[in-house]
C-alpha cells in the first residue's frame, strides 16, 4: 500500500527516504535512515529489516549481501518489500511473491524505488525519471519531487493518506525530517511543509552541535 525511494546524493553524500501510502504515519513505519545507509521497509513491514540492516551497511557490507542475509531468516519475506542504498550509492531491493498487485521495484546507482498495490509499473517509472532528471537539486527536494511524480502517475490504487521525506547528512541526527501523518492530500501537504521546514527549521538544524563542533554555531552566536 506504499511507494518509496531510498536514495543517496553523490554530490553531498546525503542519504534519505521518501514515501507515500494510503495509511497513516508512513514516516514512522517505512523510512529508516542512518549515516551508513537508507532503508524503506513496506508492504507488510518488518522493521528489523531496517534496524538490523543499517549497522551492517555502516560496516561496509553491500545492500545485496545484507538484504539476502536478513530475508533468509525472515519467515514472512514473501509479503515484504524492501529497498536500500548504502553510503557508496550501492542499492538493492526485494519484492515478495505475495505482495499486492501491482508490485515491483527498480534500482539504479544511488537509489532503490519500490511500490505495491499501485496503479501499475508506470508509477515507479515516473519516480525514477524525475529523480534521475533532478540531479542538480538537493536530496530533500528530489525526494519530494519523486513523491509528487509517483502520485501524479497513479500512485496507490486506494488513494494516499501520509507522506514523508527524511534526509541525513554527516551527523547522526536528521538534516530533514518532514512528515505528513494523516491528510487527504499528503503529497501537496508535504510540499507545503518542505517550504516551512526549509525556512524555519533547517537553519536551526544547521546551527546545532556536530561531532567536530561541540558548541554549534547557534550557541556560539547566543553566547556572543
Amino acid at each position: 500500500m506504499t511507494f518509496s525511494i531510498a536514495a543517496r546524493c553523490p554530490r553531498t553524500g546525503q542519504l534519505g527516504v521518501g514515501a507515500l501510502t494510503a495509511r497513516p504515519a508512513v514516516g514512522k513505519l517505512v523510512a529508516h535512515v542512518h549515516p551508513g545507509g537508507a532503508v524503506a521497509t513496506q508492504a507488510t513491514p518488518n522493521p528489523f529489516l531496517a534496524y538490523d540492516a543499517l549497522p551492517l551497511l555502516g560496516e561496509g557490507r553491500s545492500p545485496q549481501d545484507v538484504l539476502t542475509e536478513l530475508l533468509a531468516r525472515d519467515p514472512g519475506r514473501e509479503v515484504r518489500q524492501v529497498g536500500m542504498v548504502d553510503r557508496q550509492g550501492r542499492s538493492h531491493a526485494f519484492t515478495g511473491s505475495r505482495t499486492r498487485d501491482w508490485a515491483g521495484h527498480h534500482t539504479g546507482p544511488g537509489y532503490a524505488v519500490q511500490g505495491n498495490r499501485l496503479a501499475g509499473p508506470e508509477t515507479l517509472a515516473e519516480i525514477v525519471r524525475v529523480f534521475e532528471d533532478s540531479r542538480e537539486l538537493d536530496l530533500a527536494e528530489r525526494l519530494v519531487l519523486a513523491i509528487e511524480a509517483g502520485e501524479e502517475a497513479g500512485g496507490d490504487r486506494h488513494g494516499a493518506r501520509s507522506a514523508t521525506a527524511t534526509v541525513i547528512g554527516d551527523q547522526p541526527y536528521p538534516l530533514w525530517d518532514v512528515r505528513v501523518d494523516d491528510t487527504e492530500h499528503p503529497a501537496r501537504e508535504l510540499r507545503r511543509l518542505h517550504g516551512v521546514f526549509q525556512e524555519e527549521v533547517l537553519p536551526t538544524v544547521q546551527g546545532m552541535p556536530t561531532r567536530d563542533d561541540p558548541m554549534g554555531e547557534a550557541a556560539r552566536q547566543a553566547l556572543g
